[in-house]
């Protein structure tokens, strides 16, 4: 799929958002991503906040012309929100991305400290940051990192728990939001770029039997559903 550029002139309407307001329209690009508009329901959920406080919020969000919401049908970023989101997003995978090769932090550590560092950096540090470590394409965890002027690659890829035995497939993406996930996935030999083949699927839900170069380990549906990969020919 062709990266899709946001529409209009990124940089020129930057301005100052709050950090509420930046984890808000993460949030709401998230979502997006599924093809459905967010709900509130589903806001409130992935911000862990309560409902009420979400409703305000997004009134708040289509007063500054940065969501469009119509009851009923959910919240969706106008083109303001989008390049918006899309700021917030590059700092938080480029920050990641800085500690892991410049500073050697692990894998499993990046997403915390980036949650914390994104709303404070500048557009011009993330950007010497990235050109510091080569212009990742992606974070540590397969992320797609936007460019400077909104352009991010948003291909979507099947999840591992979907893939029928036999097939193989390349990593291409893993969850970021648990540290002891992504431990775990390190020690089997689960990470962007690695080959795996569903050897076996057990029925009824059971464990699935993955090959990953001449190991063979046994994960569950749940944590498979949690890495998405590109399906590779037989």
């Amino acid at each position: 799929m062709t990266p899709r550029r946001a529409r209009g002139a990124p940089q020129d309407d930057a301005r100052p958002l709050t950090e509420p307001v930046e984890d808000y329209l993460k949030a709401i690009y998230a979502i997006e991503q599924s093809g459905e508009a967010a709900g509130t329901s589903d806001l409130a959920t992935r911000l862990e906040i309560a409902p009420a406080s979400v409703s305000g919020m997004v009134r708040r969000l289509a007063d500054q012309g940065l969501v469009s919401y119509e009851r009923y049908r959910g919240v969706r970023l106008t083109d303001a929100g989008r390049r918006a989101a899309l700021r917030t997003i590059r700092r938080h995978r480029v920050i990641e991305s800085y500690l892991a090769k410049a500073l050697g932090y692990a894998w499993d550590r990046v997403h915390a400290e980036a949650e914390r560092l994104e709303h404070a950096a500048s557009d011009e540090l993330v950007d010497r940051m990235a050109e510091a470590i080569g212009e990742p394409l992606t974070d540590p965890h397969g992320d797609p990192i936007p460019t400077r002027d909104g352009v991010i690659d948003e291909t979507r890829h099947q999840r591992l728990s979907d893939l029928a035995a036999g097939q193989r497939s390349r990593v291409k993406r893993v969850s970021d939001d648990d540290g002891e996930l992504l431990r775990y996935l390190a020690q089997i030999g689960i990470r962007p770029g690695v080959m795996v083949t569903v050897a076996e699927r057990a029925p009824f839900d059971g464990p699935l039997s993955l090959r990953i170069g001449k190991v063979t380990v046994q994960v569950g549906p749940v944590l498979a559903s949690r890495v998405m990969v590109e399906l590779l020919p037989d």
